[in-house]
């Protein structure tokens, strides 16, 4: 997938990777009521989801069942990364180094961190 998807697709693209295949219907009942889309909204975020490679889609009967291309995994390392080069210089520790002075790592996130670089540590 070259290009970026909108919050608005990534929306759709937690439904699907929540739960695939779906129907356009499928998709419209379950994302988050807040947003308020109506099915064709949903319907016009596939259709560019479609053409920017990141979801396929089947006949089925009359409908179609739509499925991502792309795993979540995958989607959010490129997304990390992009953000880490964008705003980092590509450096991890300036992240850290950034969330931490601005007290926005709980005690929980710090032992999480700990044990990540403990498990990871050669």
């Amino acid at each position: 997938m070259a290009e970026r998807i909108s919050d608005a697709e990534h929306a759709v693209m937690e439904v699907l990777w929540d739960e695939a295949p779906l129907t356009a219907q499928d998709v419209a009942e379950r994302v988050d009521p807040a947003r308020g889309w109506s099915a064709n909204t949903v319907k016009t975020l596939l259709g560019r989801l479609l053409a920017k490679a990141a979801i396929t889609h089947e006949e089925d009967g009359r409908r179609y069942l739509y499925r991502p291309l792309v795993a979540r995994g995958d989607y959010v390392s490129g997304e990390s990364k992009r953000l880490i080069d964008r705003l980092f210089g590509g450096k991890l520790t300036p992240l850290v180094a950034h969330l931490a002075e601005r007290d926005e790592l709980s005690a929980q996130d710090i032992a999480e961190i700990e044990a990540l670089l403990k498990a990871i540590k050669p």
